[in-house]
């Protein structure tokens, strides 16, 4: 089943496919099924995905969430401030987040050979755990170009590179953290034509939250492009959602975007209203599945999704009896 769910081709795949998995974890997740017990949920009462319950992310924090007894081959960690609780991702098949993130690049920017790709994810760097600089490694390393790699404080030699590259013609793609991003462009102003600036968000204390519009205004100007791509994913996750521009966010075939009432946990929005995000990632089959995170957004109708915000504590409604 975990290899079936990167030939999924359609809706139709996609539901049967995500029911199967529902019922795989119902049975091997004991802190799922727990969680659907209290919810008197069994999946014999489920017949469609809006139908399916989606555990609250804070459950990384406290409990265990496996689907299965094998060995732990990689833990992911959520960065967080001192002295917070952390979100702990127990991966028992490192391989299927490879395949995952491979394959999900592949999907919407061709194969990563073709790029040349620097990092810019200093504070990903400075801790352990990050499912964020695991991938961005391997992708450095499969992109077989001698000049891929990361740069933590070098911001000068980063400069000369990126301005190198990009006259010669290079594709190139620059993943960083905003505030990183906007330190580069203080330093120094580009006129980009072959590189794709790419956020993975987070001013992590760092500096004054922008709304995406300001920040990636300030983006284009300073790196001379047309748009500012980004990168959805979370430690949680074993897939990622891309934005080519204007926050507006696609998922690979086998990771799917709902929302969810604010005042009723339960309850699936109908497209293009505002909810918090529930996400379907099918990669995540040694895990759950089916998560609610701690995002605002909305869905439209082609299942393209945008990002809002995010609930603080006392915008958690509906959940409350299952937070341990």
């Amino acid at each position: 089943m975990e290899n079936n769910i990167f030939n999924i081709q359609n809706e139709q795949e996609f539901a049967e496919t995500a029911l199967t998995v529902f019922k795989h974890q119902f049975k091997n997740n004991k802190v799922y099924r727990s969680f659907c017990d209290l919810l008197y949920i069994h999946p014999s009462d489920v017949k469609t995905i809006q139908e399916i319950p989606f555990l609250p992310i804070q459950f990384f924090k406290s409990r265990e969430v496996v689907a299965n007894l094998d060995f732990v081959e990689e833990t992911f960690t959520s960065s967080g401030t001192t002295g917070s609780v952390t979100s702990k991702h127990l991966v028992t098949d490192i391989n299927l987040y490879k395949e995952s993130y491979l394959k999900g690049f592949a999907h919407f920017y061709g194969n990563i050979e073709a790029y040349t790709v620097l990092a810019l994810l200093p504070n990903y760097l400075e801790r352990k755990g990050s499912s964020l600089v695991y991938m961005v490694d391997d992708l450095i390393r499969k992109s077989k170009k001698i000049e891929s790699g990361f740069y933590l404080d070098n911001l000068n030699e980063l400069a000369k590179k990126l301005i190198e590259l990009d006259k010669m013609g290079r594709k190139t793609l620059l993943i960083g953290v905003s505030f990183a991003l906007l330190d580069l462009i203080e330093m120094q102003n580009f006129k980009l034509k072959n590189t794709i600036i790419m956020e993975t968000g987070g001013m992590k204390g760092r500096r004054k939250e922008l709304v995406r519009e300001e920040l990636h205004t300030i983006l284009q100007d300073g790196f001379g492009v047309a748009e500012i791509h980004s990168e959805y994913g979370m430690t949680e996750l074993l897939s990622q959602g891309y934005s080519k521009g204007n926050g507006v966010f696609e998922t690979p075939p086998w990771m799917k975007i709902l929302t969810r009432d604010t005042e009723d946990a339960l309850t699936i929005n109908p497209s293009e209203k505002n909810g918090g995000i529930n996400v379907i990632d099918l990669a995540n089959y040694n895990s759950c599945s089916f998560i609610a995170t701690q995002d605002l957004g909305k869905v439209h109708k082609n299942g393209t999704f945008e990002i809002i915000g995010r609930f603080d504590n006392s915008d958690i409604r509906g959940c409350n009896l299952m937070v341990l």
